[in-house]
Order: structure tokens, then sequence, then C-alpha cells
């Protein structure tokens, strides 16, 4: 039976990387053996390491680690701790999305499309105000949009809806691809954004709750605006260091929660026993977004901020919002893959610009799937 020579150093930053050193440890019985350099596995059980890892198979023939980085910045609400190796799964989501981004410009370029002009226009020294009005006026929302929809789900879809009628891909997934064994997690990351003046693409991740992917939606489209790309944790809606992702909340937050109709509702919610929970109903964001909106517009005092956010902290620890996808997989890939993507890839492999094959790599479905996935677009099935 071959053996396969495997660097020690590589094997401890595969499972360094993958973050369950532990679990692996018992699923591989010679896994410690492997490390210490006492007996070396088979091809097969690298393969299944790779696999149980998420490392490229590749990898493990090398002498010494890779370095790997995200191609974009990754701003963290970090406080005391230190910055966190990017995951897999956020590692390679990004890769995949890139790629989807790359094929979209090209597509979007042979078409005659022109750079869309909203990309990069705004500075994050403007007034935030004026730079949310924008965005509404651009996506065709009112300030009261959010309060004429029936529940969050509801306004999360309009508003997806809206922004990818103006150019811009979504996609919101809470999975790497379509594998539900490897969940996204939005203590790592809310979202990212990878700007481009044909193809701007934001991610959200949807194993965030619909309330806190309200937020993390303005927060990319602001970014769109800014002309920055970045990936983002968000935690506990306050930003990082840094004075692009604070400009973005700023804007996130008036474009979700205006100043003037906050204001405007306040005198009566003020008495209400709940009155950030109506806020949050209202504007179809989170409490702490309603509650944090309030305090920065000097409407409570900072002992009445602190007594709701105790209480907001002990009422998260109970009951964490997590979002739990189910329902039809095909109206799931509107989220997954992104209306507007979708479309394109298969129009192209329609029209013969690009081989099926490159379809089913573009989309991660194949065969019977990704035709079937075209019909439920209503794009018909192949010739």
């Amino acid at each position: 039976m071959t053996r396969v020579a495997v660097s020690e150093s590589v094997l401890r930053w595969a499972l360094e990387r993958s973050g369950k050193a532990a679990e692996l440890k018992q699923k591989f019985a010679k896994l410690s053996e492997w490390l210490e350099g006492i007996s070396q596995p088979t091809l097969r059980q690298l393969e299944d390491l790779a696999k149980a890892t998420a490392t490229p198979f590749g990898y493990f023939f090398l002498a010494a680690p890779p370095e790997e980085r995200l191609p974009i910045p990754h701003f963290r609400t970090l406080g005391d701790e230190s910055p966190r190796r990017p995951s897999p799964d956020l590692l390679e989501t990004v890769q995949t999305m890139e790629l989807r981004q790359a094929w979209m410009r090209e597509y979007l370029i042979e078409q005659g499309q022109e750079p869309l002009p909203f990309v990069r226009s705004a500075g994050i020294q403007d007034e935030p105000r004026q730079v949310a009005k924008e965005i509404r006026r651009l996506l065709g929302l009112t300030e009261t949009w959010a309060a004429e929809e029936p529940t969050w789900e509801a306004a999360r879809r309009e508003l997806i809806r809206r922004i990818e009628d103006t150019g811009i891909l979504v996609v919101v997934n809470g999975v790497v691809g379509n594998n539900n064994r490897r969940k996204l997690d939005p203590t790592e990351f809310r979202g990212f954004v990878l700007v481009d003046e044909y193809a701007p693409l934001v991610f959200v991740n949807g194993a965030d709750g619909k309330a806190a992917q309200m937020f993390t939606l303005a927060h990319e489209l602001a970014h769109v605006w800014f002309g920055r790309s970045a990936a983002f944790d968000l935690r506990e809606f306050r930003p990082a260091d840094d004075a692009t992702e604070q400009a973005c909340n700023r804007v996130a937050a008036e474009f979700l929660v205006p100043e003037n109709a906050l204001r405007d509702l306040w005198p009566r919610l003020r008495r209400v026993s709940e009155p950030f929970e109506e806020i949050a109903r209202h504007f179809k964001v989170s409490r702490l977004v309603a509650l944090r909106r309030v305090f920065e517009l000097d409407l409570i005092t900072n002992d009445r901020f602190f007594e709701f956010y105790r209480i907001y902290r002990e009422d998260e620890r109970r009951n964490p919002e997590r979002e739990q996808e189910g329902g039809n997989f095909y109206a799931n890939q509107n989220l997954r893959l992104g209306r507007r993507f979708a479309e394109a890839v298969i129009r192209a492999a329609r029209e013969g610009r690009i081989l099926y094959r490159e379809a089913y790599r573009l989309t991660g479905l194949y065969g019977k799937a990704f035709e079937k996935y075209a019909e439920f677009l209503g794009l018909g099935a192949s010739p």
C-alpha cells in the first residue's frame, strides 16, 4: 500500500486551519503518529483528510505551510482579541465569489454594459444623510419603505430585488456553496463586498438572522458607494477602528432608520413598554440597531441605554437569533447564486457563448439540477 510523505508542519497547519483538531484526531486513528513522523498516511487517507479539513489536496505536498490571506481587508470588531486566521470556509467563499464576479464583468463588457456611475461616487467625508438619501433614490425607496412591508423577510426580499435591479450582484448564503455541512460562522463575518465598476458583488452571511442581514446589506451598499472592498464581522453592529467602516455604519443606520422618521415616531414610542421592539418592527432592523440609533441621536440617556443594553444581552444569550435555511432547493439558489448572475450564466450557455461545463462550474449546479433551476427561473429547457 502506497504511503505519502507529508510535512509534519503542513499537517499541523491543516489541523489548526480547520478548527477541528480534536474531532479529526478521533476520526483518523493514526493522526498522532503522522504528526510525530512515526508513520505516514496512505493516498486515500490523505484525500479523506484533505476533504475533512477543507484543504486543497495539493497543499499536502508542500514542504512548508502556505501563507493564506484574504484578497480583501477583513475588518473585525476585536476588542481585546487578536486577529484570527481566516477560516477555510471564508477563504473558499471569497474565492468563489471572485471567480463569479470576474466572469460577470467580462460578460457585461461583451454585452456593451457601461460602468455603473454610482460605484465610488461618494467619499467617507460626505454627509451620511445625503449618501443614504442618494442610495434610496437609486433604489426607488422612500424613508418609510420598510414600515410598509409586513415582515422582515418581505423587507429583505424587496431590498435585495431593488439592489439587483441597479446592477449589483447579491448573494445570501449560510453555507459554503451548497454544502450544508459547512456552515458559515456569523461571528467570523457577517458579509463582504467586492467592489467593481461593472459587477459589484455583496455577500451576506445567510446564517445570520434576517434583521441582522438587513443592516449588513445596508452596510455593504455604503461600501459600494465609497468604493472599498472588505469583509467584516460588525460585532454588535459596531464597526472596526477604520474610517471607511465607521462611515459605512453611519450611512447604513441613516438608510435603514432615517433620523427624521425616527424623531417623528419617538414622542409616541418613548411611552410604550418596549420602544425598541416597536422601532425594530417598524424599520425592519434588529432591536440592537434600534437601541443604538436612539442613543446616537441623543434620544435617551447613557443610563437608560445601558439598562436596555443589559436586558438585550441577557435575552440574546437565552434566545440567540440564527437563520435556519430550508424550503425549496431551487428557490434557495436565487439567494445562494444571486438571480442576476444565475440568469446571465444560463442565457450565456443557452446562446452558446460558454460551454455547459463552464456554466456548471460557475453555478455549482450540474446536469438535471442546472436544467431544473433554469426552468424554475422561467428560462426554459436546453435545446
